[in-house]
């Protein structure tokens, strides 16, 4: 990768608090994904935490789906063409939505720490910015898993248990 990746991270939520090291955690994945995919030139991602109740509205503004989810990703480019800021000369990616009380559920769902699963949406995030795509499963989805995966080993993020849960812990 060349170029600088500058994200700009929003706390628009106030029932909790982000722990600290959240923002360089989420700095550091969206760098990683851009080195791992060998992005060319300078990005700007935004990164806003926010609580249910606002990502179940934006849900339904743009997806048409009326609930609350984890992340949602709202990408500016194309097929590799990004529109630019032309006082930076960077590739503007797009913007990732990130609710913290569904971050913190799942990462009681699946035994893993918060930093884990907020690492884990904003690589997943990043990917859908890039232009990857899970919705038709497949081969994309298995792809697109595995990238995942990579980055967040790579940032000592490694899975701690599966996604599913066996008889022992139900």
């Amino acid at each position: 990768m060349t170029g600088k990746v500058k994200v700009v991270i929003s706390n628009d939520q106030s029932e909790i608090r982000i722990p600290t090291g959240v923002r360089m955690l989420v700095r550091r994945c969206c760098t990683a994904v851009l080195v791992q995919e060998e992005f060319d030139g300078a990005a700007e991602v935004s990164v806003t935490f926010v609580d249910d109740e606002e990502i179940h509205k934006l849900n339904r503004q743009f997806r048409n789906i009326d609930r609350a989810t984890d992340v949602l990703s709202f990408p500016l480019g194309e097929n590799g063409v990004y529109d630019i800021n032309h006082d930076t000369g960077a590739k503007m990616l797009g913007d990732i939505v990130i609710s913290i009380p569904h971050a913190i559920d799942q990462a009681d769902r699946y035994g893993h720490s918060l930093q884990r699963e907020i690492g884990f949406l904003t690589v997943h995030s990043m990917l859908h910015l890039l232009g990857y795509d899970h919705v038709n499963g497949g081969m994309e989805s298995v792809r697109m898993r595995e990238k995942e995966e990579t980055v967040l080993t790579k940032l000592g993020l490694k899975r701690n248990s599966s996604y599913y849960m066996d008889d022992e812990n139900v």
